[in-house]
């Protein structure tokens, strides 16, 4: 495999739109799945007060999927980036490439520092997921803590998908990465002034949230399978490069679908009376 393998000339604009459309319709479909849901659970309200509850549940966690779908790219890119730079640097190592000029730095630099590169690696990928969350799809509905409930989910949701590749047998090497998850997910679990409470808390925080993780690992294998069997992903590649396009595309879905959500929910301006 060569460092220029990790694009697909034949993912023309037309097959990239159908692919975005699947995407489209893959969290419009999660967010149908959801509404049904809370609908049944409402049932048990008085009938004066399913509406509203329905309402305010069905935005909280519309936008608690939306910050799994934004953790889970954000978390992706780190593990990605992992891989395509470790790769890079096995590639430079067996064809003996010169060890001066930019692929000679790089080989120094990965050789001597590559644990503190995962580690800027990791926190770049924090940094982005604040940036996609607050900026670019801000999600104002749901509090700091859920946010961290479901950011943490999302290095479960992570860790998960590495098993995955390493059981159908992707040559990479997942070991460090997964380690790195599940060593930040223990911390936010046990830290050195937590008492039992806060961990029982935890523990019961993740524990609700457990059906979003399903949701949205449901979502991107289905989207992966799809994209690996027409072809828009390169089966040739490492599977993570191209779990990482797909979930570019659920992101963008995202994006989309909350600019809608905005636009339908804004109080429109009262016409003025003659």
């Amino acid at each position: 495999m060569t460092i220029d393998a990790y694009l697909n000339p034949d993912f023309t604009l037309i097959k990239k739109l159908i692919f975005f459309v699947a995407a489209l319709i893959g969290v419009v479909i999660c967010n149908l799945i959801m509404f049904g849901i809370i609908r049944i659970a409402v049932a048990v309200l008085p009938r004066n007060q399913r509406e509203e509850e329905f309402a305010h549940k069905s935005k909280v966690y519309q936008q608690l999927f939306y910050e799994m779908i934004i953790s889970g790219t954000s978390v992706m890119s780190f593990a990605c980036a992992y891989v395509v730079l470790n790769h890079v640097y096995s590639v430079i190592e067996a064809n003996g490439i010169s060890t001066h000029g930019a692929y000679g730095r790089f080989y120094m630099l990965w050789s001597d520092g590559k644990d503190f590169i995962l580690l800027l690696l990791i926190c770049l990928s924090c940094v982005l997921n604040t940036i996609l969350d607050k900026l670019i799809i801000p999600l104002g509905y749901i509090d700091k803590d859920q946010k961290a409930t479901i950011r943490m989910l999302g290095m479960f949701y992570m860790i998960i998908i590495l098993l995955f590749l390493n059981l159908i047998g992707d040559e990479s090497e997942y070991s460090p990465v997964m380690m790195y998850y599940l060593g930040l997910m223990v911390g936010r679990f046990v830290y050195f002034d937590a008492s039992f409470m806060d961990f029982l808390t935890a523990i019961k925080n993740v524990f609700l949230k457990l059906p979003l993780l399903v949701l949205g690992l449901s979502l991107s294998g289905a989207l992966c399978f799809i994209g690996f069997k027409a072809g828009f992903l390169l089966e040739r590649n490492y599977y993570i490069v191209g779990a990482f396009y797909t979930h570019l595309f659920l992101l963008a879905a995202v994006f989309v679908l909350h600019i809608i959500s905005l636009i339908t929910s804004h109080p429109k301006k009262s016409e003025p009376v003659d």
